[in-house]
């Protein structure tokens, strides 16, 4: 049975996603703070609000119709340049003997989940 409902495109969500972590970034930092890799010189308030900063500009473009296709390649890199942190975070949660085996679970499902992300912004970068 087909649906009525109009799918929206995958820019959509992306951006939607984006913009949504990106303010995140700026109102939470602290989140962000604990899985910046530790070998990453300087600070890491620096690079939270760089990659916050990053995620709101890759959101802005991936919504404008002119920049979208750009957009596109510069989600991908995003998704693969803030992966490290995601596998930080994967290993500090399932190093914490506090952290509850489901959340210790959910942290390891999102690693891959990185995968279609990636493979969204190529399709958009694509069109």
């Amino acid at each position: 049975m087909a649906s009525d409902t109009p799918r929206r495109p995958v820019h959509v969500y992306l951006s939607g996603l984006l913009f949504v972590v990106g303010i995140l970034h700026f109102v939470a930092p602290k989140l962000f703070d604990g899985i910046v890799p530790p070998k990453l010189p300087g600070n890491p308030r620096t690079y939270t609000y760089g990659s916050g900063v990053a995620e709101l500009g890759v959101a802005t473009a991936l919504a404008v119709p002119r920049t979208r296709r750009l957009g596109g390649w510069l989600a991908a890199g995003l998704f693969v340049g803030v992966f490290p942190a995601n596998v930080q975070m994967a290993v500090d949660v399932v190093g914490n003997p506090k952290a509850s085996g489901l959340f210790k679970a959910g942290v390891l499902a999102r690693l891959p989940l990185q995968i279609p992300l990636v493979l969204g912004a190529l399709r958009v970068a694509r069109r």
